[in-house]
C-alpha cells in the first residue's frame, strides 16, 4: 500500500527564480545541486514576464528555476543565486511544502546538506 502524503512540517520549501536563458538555468541549476544546496531544480521554459522597472513597463521571456530544499537553505540559495545571477534584482521567492509524497520528502532529505 502507498504511503500516504504528509505534512512535512515546514522543514522543506520551493523556492522560485526566474532566469534570461536556459543556459544561465542550467548553470544556476548545476550549482545548487552541486552545492547540496537543492536536491532539484527544474527549468521550466515559456514564461512571459511583464512588470516595472526604471519607471518603464516591461515584458521579456524567461524560464522559471523550481528549486526542491530544506527550509533551512532558503537564505544560501538566495546568496548564491545573488552571486551567480546576472540580472541586478534576481527574483528568489519561496513557499513552504505543506504536503508532500514521503519517499520524495526523504529523498531531499538525502540530497542537500
Amino acid at each position: 500500500m502507498a504511503q500516504a502524503y504528509t505534512s512535512s512540517t515546514n522543514t522543506y520549501s520551493m523556492a522560485f527564480v526566474t532566469v534570461p536563458s536556459k543556459e544561465v538555468g542550467e548553470k544556476i541549476g548545476s550549482g545548487l545541486v552541486e552545492e547540496q544546496l537543492a536536491a532539484c531544480v527544474n527549468v521550466i521554459p515559456g514564461l512571459t514576464s511583464i512588470y516595472k522597472w526604471q519607471g518603464k513597463i516591461e515584458k521579456d521571456s524567461e524560464l522559471l528555476l523550481m528549486i526542491k530544499t530544506k527550509t533551512e537553505l532558503v537564505d544560501q540559495i538566495s546568496e548564491y543565486i545573488r552571486k551567480h545571477h546576472p540580472y541586478d534584482v534576481a527574483e528568489v521567492i519561496s513557499s513552504k511544502i505543506d504536503n508532500g509524497n514521503p519517499p520524495y520528502l526523504d529523498w531531499i532529505e538525502k540530497n542537500v546538506k
